[in-house]
């Protein structure tokens, strides 16, 4: 049997990425149901070229792709501090 590669302390930081987690969810959902709302009402809209020649829907939806990375990125960043912070303190009360 294979032990695991490393090994896994407690989770001290798990509540606060929990919430970061369901707030960054609700920013995505709100901007991803405007771009629903559009679409279901307004989808003359979608059509309309913005950027050289791409359409609303084109940029929209791209634009949700790139924000869907880069919210992962600030995730990861900001729950590594945490995670290091909550080390931090775990250390500091051992002593």
């Amino acid at each position: 049997m294979h032990e695991p590669a490393v090994k896994m302390d407690a989770d001290h930081a798990a509540a606060k990425k929990s919430k970061l987690g369901v707030i960054l969810f609700l920013v995505y959902t709100l901007i991803y149901s405007g771009f629903v709302f559009i679409g279901l009402m307004y989808p003359e809209v979608m059509g309309m070229h913005i950027i050289g020649r791409q359409n609303v829907a084109i940029v929209y939806g791209f634009g949700l792709i790139f924000l869907a990375i880069v919210m992962g990125f600030i995730y990861n960043w900001i729950c590594t501090r945490y995670e290091d912070e909550a080390t931090a303190n775990e250390k500091e009360k051992q002593k």
